[in-house]
């Protein structure tokens, strides 16, 4: 079904009142904060979507500010969450969550099918969005979401859940990138070893239990048949009994893949591929790849030359540079190579191999303390505190992450099309087949509007 991209005819400027101190940037949010003063005092009023699996990593720092609503799907999760947040008023809905009167922010873990539609609700109502990833399952609404965010860039902070992002390793790796140390980048490869196969999605069994909200949870997704398994994870890793179906979620290329091409991101300053090629398992209609290999062509920018971007998974794994170096012990991994070396990576750690004629690494030095890009810090934090002055960013913004699940997006498009597929990333266009340009959006059931 098309989507209708033009503004709705609620402007999301109205929840924002100027105060007589507009001319110094400041605003009065709608719980009464005023914006940019960073008071320790002042709370956001936040609406949870998704109250308990990854929900439950957030309790600690959402405790400082104000859980006015909690929305869950399953209200077996209410009395948990209400533990924490006993003043906030209950949902089963998020659609009627938003409409929350004195909201200021969102705060989104729900199933990934819905992060997309969540994110940009809030957004045409003025709302700050903290979503966990992936940002969205489909190209279309990455490039949806982008183009609603950028107008509000500046006025509405937003924040993609890749928490790694504040490790004191991201900045240093792009310190060591950019100074030269494995000399000029010529490509990088990201990898992921989780394996979860699925033959197909589960038989109809039972009828879920009282206050499992099943068709809510299906939500814009097409209607499947309940399944108890589906329900069977452990707070913080739920999402591995179904992200790997096609109608919610991406696999682990949106899982792990969010996360380790964060790390590549970070450094390459690119936006969309110009040409992109996958192969992996055979296509099965329920159920993404586990095995899967992805190639990304990027062109050249103001500090770099044109270069090869790969995602790797479920045992597909680039080649070692040094034989004594396996990638198998490495679960998640990125791997920069340079004219000059190679940089390994993961969240933490990180390991320099110089190699070629003259890599001696005469030619690179290590920046001063003073000198060094800072971290992120509390990764929560800094959408807190950009929530509250518009003149602070987030590093993992909807324009950031909205690039990079566009291109991992894209890999799973040519993974199912089996050709090398070139694309117009300024129109969001596939150039050389056409067929393929329908497997860039999702279909939504009737009822659910994506622009609401």
């Amino acid at each position: 079904m098309s989507i209708d991209t033009q503004p709705t005819a609620l402007d999301r400027r109205s929840f924002f009142k100027k105060s007589s101190l507009a001319g110094a940037g400041l605003l009065i949010l709608p719980s009464g904060i005023m914006a940019g003063t960073n008071s320790p005092n002042d709370k956001l009023n936040i609406a949870l979507i998704g109250a308990w699996g990854r929900a439950t990593a957030h309790y600690g720092w959402l405790r400082e500010q104000n859980v006015v609503a909690i929305c869950d799907i399953n209200e077996a999760h209410f009395a948990y969450a209400l533990k924490e947040f006993p003043k906030a008023e209950t949902y089963v809905d998020w659609r009627k969550c938003l409409d929350h009167r004195g909201l200021d922010a969102v705060v989104i873990c729900t199933a990934d099918h819905h992060h997309a539609f969540i994110s940009n609700w809030a957004l045409n109502r003025g709302l700050h969005v903290y979503c966990e990833k992936p940002l969205a399952i489909s190209v279309e609404e990455a490039r949806l979401l982008r183009t609603n965010w950028l107008p509000k860039k500046g006025k509405i902070a937003t924040q993609c859940g890749t928490q790694m992002h504040a490790q004191d390793n991201y900045a240093r790796v792009k310190e060591m990138i950019r100074d030269g140390a494995i000399g000029e980048l010529q490509s990088v490869v990201a990898w992921g070893n989780r394996k979860f196969p699925r033959a197909g999605y589960f038989p109809a069994q039972g009828k879920p239990p009282a206050g499992l909200h099943w068709d809510l949870w299906l939500g814009p997704s097409a209607g499947r048949p309940y399944h108890p398994d589906y329900f069977t994870g452990k707070p913080g890793s739920n999402c591995l009994q179904w992200n790997m179906f096609w109608d919610w979620g991406l696999g682990q290329v949106g899982d792990m893949g969010s996360h380790m091409m964060d790390l590549v991101w970070n450094v390459i300053d690119a936006t969309c591929p110009t040409s992109i090629k996958a192969s992996g398992d055979p296509f099965n209609p329920d159920v993404t790849p586990v095995l899967l290999e992805s190639h990304f062509e990027h062109p050249a920018n103001d500090w770099r030359g044109p270069i090869r971007v790969s995602w790797q998974q479920g045992g597909s794994l680039p080649r070692t540079p040094r034989d004594f170096i396996d990638f198998n012990t490495i679960g998640h991994g990125v791997m920069f190579k340079g004219s000059q070396g190679f940089l390994i990576t993961d969240y933490t750690k990180r390991l320099l191999i110089p190699s070629g004629k003259g890599a001696d690494l005469s030619y690179y030095k290590p920046r001063n303390p003073k000198d060094q890009l800072p971290s992120v810090g509390e990764f929560h934090q800094q959408w807190i505190d950009a929530c509250k002055d518009p003149a602070k960013e987030t590093g993992c913004n909807f324009e950031y992450h909205s690039h990079l699940i566009e291109q991992m997006a894209l890999g799973l498009v040519a993974y199912r099309a089996g050709e090398t597929l070139e694309y117009d990333g300024t129109k969001g266009v596939i150039t050389n087949h056409t067929e393929a340009n329908a497997l860039l959006k999702r279909t939504y059931r009737d009822g659910w509007v994506f622009n609401g």
